[in-house]
Order: C-alpha cells, then sequence, then structure tokens
C-alpha cells in the first residue's frame, strides 16, 4: 500500500466522520419533528384497530373512519387536558402575586408538627429538628418559574397536537403509498419476511397501545375513588396525573406515591398533624398501594399475555436494560422495542433454538 492509497483512505474516514457528524447534528435539529413522527406513528397503531371496526361494524367509508377516528383523539385529548385547565388558571391568576412567603410559613409549621409527633413517640430526626435550616436551602421563588413552564408547555401544546394530527392523517390516508415506496426499496430476497414482521408487528403494538390506554383509564378511576373518600382538592386532575405517570414502569407508581404524599400533607395543613393529616395520608397511601397491587398483578399481566405475549420476568428485566441504557424515555419504549425485535427474530431465524424460546407463543 502506497502513501496515495493511505492518503485516500484517510481523507475518506474523515469525509466519513464528518458526514456521521452532519447527520446526527440534523437529527439533533430536528428531534421535534422526530418526536411529532414517532407519536404520529404510535397514533396509527392505535387507530387501526377503531378504523377497521367502524368499517366492518358501522358501514363508515374509510376515509370518514379515519376523520371520525382522528376528532374522537383531538377530543379525548383535550378532555384530558380540559381537567387540568382549573388548576392551571388559578395559578395563572395567582402567579403575579404568589405568596412564597406564606408557602415558607405552611412548611415551617409541618416541619413542626412532625417533629413534634417524632418526639412524642421518642424519635430522634436532626432533619426537622431545624426547619430554618433546611429552609434555607429550599428556593420556594423556583415555583414561580415552574408554573411559568407549565404555562408556557401548554401554550405550545396545540403547535404538536395539530402537527401530531396532520401527520397521522396522512400515515392512515395513504398507507398504501408508503407501503409501495417501502417495497420498492426491500431487497427482493427479503421483501416477504419484511412485511410479514411489519404486518405482525403493527398487530402487536396495536394491542398493546390499547391495552396501555385501557389500564391508565382503569388506573385514573381507581386512584379518583381513593381521593375522592378522603375529599381530595382537585381529585381528578391529581389522579389523571397519578395515572399517566403509572405509564413509566416501576417509577412512576413511586412517583405518584411521593406525589400524593406532599398533597395530602399539604392540603391538611391547618389540621392536627397527628390525629387528621398523618392518618389521612396513610389511608391514601393504602388505598394507591391497593391499586397498584391491583394492576401489577390483573391490569398488566392480562395486557402483556394479550398483547406483547411476553413473560413478565421478560418484561422486567427489558424495563431493566432499557432503564440503564436511556433511562425513563428507554423504560417506556423498552416492551415496544422488545416486541419489534421478537417478531424479526421469528420472522429471520426461525431453526434458531433460542429464537423459538424466545419467541414463543408470538
Amino acid at each position: 500500500m502506497n502513501s496515495r492509497e493511505i492518503s485516500n483512505g484517510i481523507l475518506r474516514a474523515i469525509f466519513t466522520i464528518v458526514l456521521c457528524c452532519l447527520f446526527i447534528y440534523f437529527l439533533y435539529k430536528i428531534q421535534t419533528v422526530i418526536v411529532y413522527l414517532i407519536v404520529s406513528l404510535i397514533l396509527t397503531l392505535i387507530a387501526n384497530p377503531i378504523i377497521r371496526f367502524l368499517q366492518r361494524r358501522l358501514k363508515f367509508g374509510y376515509n370518514f373512519a379515519i376523520i371520525v377516528t382522528l376528532v374522537f383523539f383531538v377530543a379525548l385529548i383535550l378532555g384530558l387536558f380540559a381537567t387540568l385547565i382549573p388548576l392551571i388558571s388559578s395559578q395563572t391568576d395567582n402567579l403575579s402575586s404568589l405568596n412564597t412567603k406564606e408557602i415558607e410559613k405552611n412548611f415551617i409549621l409541618l416541619s413542626d408538627k412532625i417533629e413534634l409527633f417524632l418526639k412524642s413517640h421518642g424519635i430522634k430526626n436532626n432533619l426537622m429538628s431545624n426547619p430554618e435550616k433546611l429552609l434555607s436551602k429550599i428556593d420556594f421563588t423556583s415555583i414561580t418559574d415552574l408554573l411559568n413552564s407549565i404555562i408556557s408547555f401548554v401554550s405550545n401544546f396545540s403547535v404538536g397536537l395539530v402537527s401530531v394530527i396532520f401527520i397521522t392523517f396522512f400515515m392512515l390516508r395513504d398507507k398504501d403509498v408508503f407501503i409501495k415506496a417501502a417495497k420498492w426499496l426491500m431487497p427482493d430476497a427479503h421483501e416477504d419476511k419484511i412485511l410479514n414482521s411489519v404486518g405482525k408487528i403493527n398487530e402487536l403494538l396495536s394491542r398493546y397501545f390499547i391495552g396501555l390506554i385501557l389500564q391508565t383509564v382503569i388506573i385514573f378511576v381507581l386512584y379518583l375513588i381513593v381521593l375522592l373518600i378522603f375529599g381530595i382538592d382537585n381529585a381528578i386532575t391529581i389522579a389523571l396525573l397519578c395515572a399517566v405517570l403509572n405509564i413509566i414502569p416501576y417509577l412512576g407508581p413511586i412517583i405518584s406515591t411521593a406525589l400524593i404524599i406532599i398533597i395530602s400533607l399539604l392540603s391538611n395543613i391547618n389540621q392536627d398533624f397527628q390525629t387528621v393529616a398523618l392518618p389521612t395520608t396513610i389511608y391514601i397511601v393504602i388505598g394507591f398501594s391497593i391499586v397498584q397491587f391491583i394492576d401489577n398483578n390483573i391490569t398488566q399481566p392480562i395486557i402483556a399475555s394479550n398483547s406483547v405475549k411476553s413473560h413478565p420476568l421478560e418484561i422486567f428485566l427489558t424495563i431493566l436494560i432499557g432503564g440503564f441504557l436511556f433511562g425513563i424515555v428507554g423504560m417506556i419504549i423498552a416492551v415496544p422495542l422488545l416486541t419489534i425485535l421478537k417478531v424479526i427474530g421469528k420472522e429471520f431465524f426461525p431453526d434458531n433454538k433460542f429464537i423459538r424460546i424466545f419467541t414463543k407463543g408470538i
């Protein structure tokens, strides 16, 4: 190999690296569009069985069924966010006059009550013994910034919603065009296998996302019942938030429980801590624990067995790996990715002993 060949190889390597860096930078700049595409793809998977139902049972035309389904999605999404409007509106009205001094006063009052309760039971707690020191490390003015961020998110949400619905509409309406384009790009030797994989993935993930929505609705109703029993304000909003957090595997229920503990204690800030605030919070946590027990042992196994067809341990390990690699996003997308890998593995390597065991039931 002469010096010219070496220099050409180095130039090609540099050129390839530069192209890769530019491509990664391009993906970074259009990350919002990529998110819109992913959400649209998920909505497409969810919409397909609904459209088929409207066509077969109600005899709707294909385009009309698409429009009805998308209108239903928009109404559902707006309905869910409408439950947040009273809370956001009230915070917006008080944003300019938010009394952080009152919050600090309530925090000290709550910490004093906890300290008194612990002392009465012979428990030492250095953290709560000096609430002013703890308070000095908390910036309550950041609450205003948080509320501003929430309002900004809500204002930008409409743009994202319109974009996603627009993309989803064309994904559904021009599905055959996309399939033809994909076939043209596919190698002929693997065309049948790829198409079979796509069809199976579409079926399983449609079941999974519909099951996930059903699971979220069930959790929302059960959380709402618990909160209404104990008279927590904004019960619908809190139950909805906790139900959505439940989508995050394993971490979601923990965050929901921590959130409801804080909300319950602050809701009963002016009540006696030992006889009212603490017992009420404990009862609510017990109620949430019962809901999570029902979800973990009844709802989730049914959805897993009827949609992604995976063993609970398999799902747990997959979520764990996804969490280690990509954080919370990895935990959320772990199960769909597992399903995709299993379908592809079974289609392309059906004779492999490990693949046969791994994909049993698909």
